[in-house]
This record gives structure tokens, C-alpha cells and sequence, in this order.
């Protein structure tokens, strides 16, 4: 019994979440258009996030240079750990690690933020008014993780890269130049370009996901924590189950 009330609440979610993002491209993508209130998610979604992220990308970079230098050493491919380290940050690495840690810091905050404005019957009191909630609270929240979400992966990506370097310098002496001639001979477009648009996807689900379980946050404090916590959750599930799809895809395109 308890197998057919999980799977019926799983199927039962799951509707309620593909209804609301029927409701976002059918109402979010309308004029009359919230810009002000667009820019400024993406300063707060955008350009607030990205300390955390250089920060986390250097370690990551730093770290995985040191880690894959005993095993090229082991095999004398020491002269290819540019080329290895430059491949796995900008494929797979760099986006996933990014989406995770912006889903972690972003879908909390935007199940938080629009939790308390359920329980607190904000939203209510903006349709009294006049105002189209969904329109001024999910569409711009949507689109600014959607488009940020790139942006902060590149900048993420070269931050990584520089780790990467001074990574490779603690052991060895390496020129800058070479470092990063040998990084980029070493990518193509079909190296680049899916992992770009994959994150456009990851943006998306992760700005969907807080906004949906603010707005269907139930009454109460705990109602708002469970939301930004199942938001966290729900998102990051979803960037691995996007990444895995985007994998199958590139597969089968040819561009692995």
C-alpha cells in the first residue's frame, strides 16, 4: 500500500509541475513584461552568486590538478594534464558542479523567499491589487536563472581553469601561455557548445523548481523550510537526470 501512495504522490507532483510550467510559457512569456524587476533578479541571481562560485570553481580546478598528477605521472602522460584537466572542467565537470552549487544557494532562497510570501499572503494581496503574481514572481525569477546560469558557468569555467594552472605550477613550471594554448587546442565547439546549452536546461529547472514549491508552500514557518529544502533537493535531482540526457543526446549526434 505504501508503494502505490508513493507512486501516486510521485505522478501526482509530477503532473502538478509540468501544469505549472505549461502555466509559465503560457502566461510568463506574455507582455506586459516586469523588467525592472528582471534586472534585478538577475543582479541577485547573477552577479550576487558569483563570488561563491569563483570560489568554489578555484578549489575544484586546484584540487583536481593535484589529484590527476600522480596517476599521469605513474604513466609518464604528465605533459597531458592541461589537456585532461582543461576537457573534464569544460564537458562535464564545470557545468554540473556550477548547477549544483547555484541550485543549492538559488532554489533555496527562491523556495524560501516565495514560501514566506505564501504564508504570509503576500501573493494573495498582489492579485487583489491588481498585480499578476505569477507574471511578476516566477516569470522573471524563471528567465533570470535560465539566462544567469550560462554566464556564471563560463565565468565559473575560467576561474576553474586558472586553479587548474596554479595547480600544475605547484609541482612543475609551467608558462601561462602554454598552460591555456594547450587547454584550448585541445577543445572543439562540440566540446563547448553542448555543455553551454545544457546548462541553459539546468537554469531552467532549477529557477521552475523554487518557484513552483514557494508558491505551493503550505501554511506555517515549517512550510517555507520544507519548501527551499525539497527545492534544493528536487533540483539538484533534476540537473543530474538533464545532464544524463544531455550525454544520450550528444551521443547520438556525434559530438562526444
Amino acid at each position: 500500500m505504501s508503494l502505490l501512495v508513493s507512486t501516486k504522490k510521485f505522478l501526482d507532483e509530477t503532473g502538478n509541475i509540468a501544469k505549472f510550467t505549461g502555466r509559465f510559457f503560457s502566461m510568463g512569456i506574455r507582455p506586459h513584461y516586469e523588467v525592472k524587476e528582471f534586472l534585478n533578479q538577475c543582479y541577485i541571481i547573477g552577479y550576487k552568486s558569483f563570488p561563491l562560485i569563483a570560489l568554489t570553481s578555484f578549489i575544484m580546478g586546484l584540487v583536481l590538478t593535484m589529484q590527476l598528477r600522480p596517476s599521469l605521472v605513474s604513466y609518464g602522460v604528465e605533459s597531458q594534464l592541461p589537456v585532461m584537466v582543461g576537457l573534464a572542467i569544460v564537458r562535464e565537470i564545470g557545468p554540473v558542479i556550477t548547477a549544483l552549487i547555484f541550485a543549492g544557494k538559488i532554489g533555496s532562497s527562491i523556495g524560501a523567499e516565495l514560501g514566506s510570501m505564501k504564508v504570509t499572503e503576500q501573493i494573495d494581496a498582489m492579485e487583489v491589487s491588481g498585480i499578476k503574481p505569477f507574471k511578476y514572481l516566477v516569470a522573471t525569477r524563471v528567465i533570470a536563472t535560465t539566462l544567469m546560469l550560462p554566464i556564471l558557468t563560463i565565468l565559473g569555467d575560467a576561474v576553474s581553469l586558472f586553479g587548474a594552472y596554479l595547480g600544475v605550477n605547484i609541482r612543475s613550471v609551467t608558462s601561462f601561455a602554454l598552460f591555456f594554448r594547450q587547454v584550448f587546442q585541445s577543445l572543439a565547439y562540440s566540446d563547448i557548445t553542448p555543455a553551454v546549452i545544457k546548462t541553459l536546461f539546468f537554469g531552467f529547472a532549477v529557477g521552475m523548481v523554487g518557484c513552483y514549491k514557494g508558491f505551493n508552500s503550505s501554511k506555517g514557518t515549517q512550510g517555507v523550510g520544507v519548501s527551499a529544502n525539497s527545492s534544493v533537493v528536487l533540483a539538484s535531482v533534476l540537473i543530474f537526470v538533464i545532464d544524463l540526457l544531455a550525454v544520450q543526446v550528444t551521443e547520438i549526434l556525434g559530438l562526444n
